[in-house]
Order: structure tokens, then C-alpha cells, then sequence
């Protein structure tokens, strides 16, 4: 059965090291017959979340913000797999990347026991470090986040050992991206 899978790309470059995971991970994907949705969020106005604690009212625009989260909100409440894709910043995910992921509160405000839509979720990641010490600490992020808002892991891929553009061309990790994206 076809699937809709929505990628949030905290990645700067559009065509750097985590675009070419998610390049394969959609190819991978789209062969089983999926559609994938890929919001750039680099490229969106996305503002941070102001902790106002006032959204919510309306389901189909739950922020109090009105922003490019308009355009996330309905697909990523409506899609089968949730996919965060980003390189490694500071040993965490990219600013952008948490920002986006921060106003998806607003939809959990929307559920009147502020239960948040539960999602199967993918990790993908450019790193520099190539080691588990370095990995060590987004892992930890991305499964505290699962774990607290009840998501299931699906897979995580970290593509260590690439910082300049395209040092991941030949990376093991791009044929383990589309085979995670076939398997879904």
C-alpha cells in the first residue's frame, strides 16, 4: 500500500551531503510506489516558537503564527512516515531542523488532551565525526523525542566522516538510505 511520506530538510545546502541521503531514501521510496513530500526548510519562513501556548484554535492553521508552517502543518498530520533529515550540528540536529520541529506543538495544542499525532519517524544525517562517542548525543536527542512524544522509530542512518560538499559521493550510508527507503 502506497505510503506518504513527508521529509523536513533542516539542511542549508540543497544540494549537499544530507540532500544526497534524502535523494535516496525518495528513490528508494518512490520505487515501492510512495509519495514523498520534501519541505526545504532552509528555504522557508519558519520563525521560532514563542512559547505563547496559543495555538491550537483552529485544526487546519493551529499556530498563532502564519508562517511557511501552514504549508507542514496538513501534510505532516496526514502523512504515514515523518522523516527528519539534517547534518550534524554541535553534535545535535540543525537549527532549522528544531525550529520546525518546535511548531509542531501547535498541533498538539489542537488535540483537546494535547496528545500529539503519532508518527512513524527516520533519522537521516550528515556528520564530520565518524565514531558512536560522536553520534552518541543526536541519538539521544532523536530517541528522547520519539520516546516523550510517543513516535516510532523507523530507522536512522548518520553518514559520518563527511564535511565538505559531496565527501559522501561512494558512502556506504546513501545505499543504506535507499534501501531504508525501499523498505517502508
Amino acid at each position: 500500500m502506497a505510503k506518504k511520506i513527508v521529509i523536513m530538510n533542516g539542511s542549508p545546502r540543497l544540494n549537499g551531503n544530507t540532500a544526497e541521503l534524502i535523494r535516496e531514501f525518495t528513490a528508494g521510496a518512490e520505487e515501492n510506489g510512495h509519495t514523498v513530500i520534501r519541505f526545504d526548510l532552509d528555504r522557508m519562513n519558519i520563525h521560532g516558537c514563542k512559547g505563547c501556548l496559543c495555538g491550537g484554535k483552529n485544526p487546519d492553521s493551529p499556530c498563532v503564527q502564519k508562517d511557511d508552517m501552514e504549508k507542514v502543518y496538513p501534510e505532516y498530520k496526514s502523512c504515514d512516515l515523518l522523516v527528519l533529515a539534517s547534518p550534524m550540528y554541535y553534535w545535535g540536529i540543525s537549527g532549522q531542523l528544531k525550529c520546525a520541529i518546535d511548531r509542531l506543538f501547535a498541533v498538539t495544542e489542537s488535540d483537546p488532551k494535547w496528545a500529539t499525532p503519532k508518527q512513524n519517524v527516520v533519522l537521516l544525517m550528515a556528520s564530520e565525526g565518524n565514531s558512536a562517542e560522536n553520534n552518541a548525543p543526536v541519538l539521544d536527542y532523536y530517541h528522547s523525542l520519539l520516546n516523550f512524544l510517543g513516535w516510532q522509530d523507523c530507522g536512522s542512518i548518520i553518514a559520518g566522516g563527511v564535511l565538505r560538499l559531496g565527501d559522501i559521493k561512494g558512502h556506504a550510508a546513501l545505499d543504506e538510505a535507499r534501501k531504508l527507503g525501499k523498505s517502508i
